[in-house]
């Protein structure tokens, strides 16, 4: 694959594209375009990236389905307490079905098993995105 080639001429970047747009309600080429005084290989990895994670990791619905995948994917994301990809995480969970109720029990496991600091702080994003729906 070469350098910042567009998904319209990659049909696996494309549909990695129209799978997280299904997910997230948006397109994410508004967040995959180039930085300033990046290099021209960053798109390769922004392209790497939507691939693995839309592309192979989400579409695997045959033992774990998208709403359950969604609330291990909140898991992780504030356990790990990366929460810009958690607010794309939780809007994921939302539109797969998850209710509220059930993503702040997902919050009172994560307070059990990682922290109360962690888990605070990944709820606080949850209850920005709670206030967008």
């Amino acid at each position: 694959m070469t350098t910042n080639e567009p998904a319209a001429t990659d049909p696996e970047y494309a549909a990695a594209l129209d799978t997280a747009e299904r997910l997230l309600g948006f397109r994410l080429e508004r967040f995959l375009g180039a930085s300033p005084g990046e290099p021209a290989n960053g798109a390769d990895f922004k392209r790497i990236a939507t691939v693995h994670a839309f592309g192979d990791a989400w579409p695997r619905t045959e033992h774990l389905d998208t709403r359950s995948r969604a609330l291990v994917s909140v898991t992780i994301a504030a356990t790990l307490g990366v929460l810009e990809p958690l607010r794309g995480q939780l809007r994921i969970a939302l539109k797969a079905g998850v209710t509220k109720e059930e993503i702040a029990e997902v919050f009172v496991q994560i307070a059990v098993y990682a922290g109360v600091a962690r888990a605070f702080d990944g709820y606080q994003v949850a209850t920005q995105v709670f206030a967008e729906s």
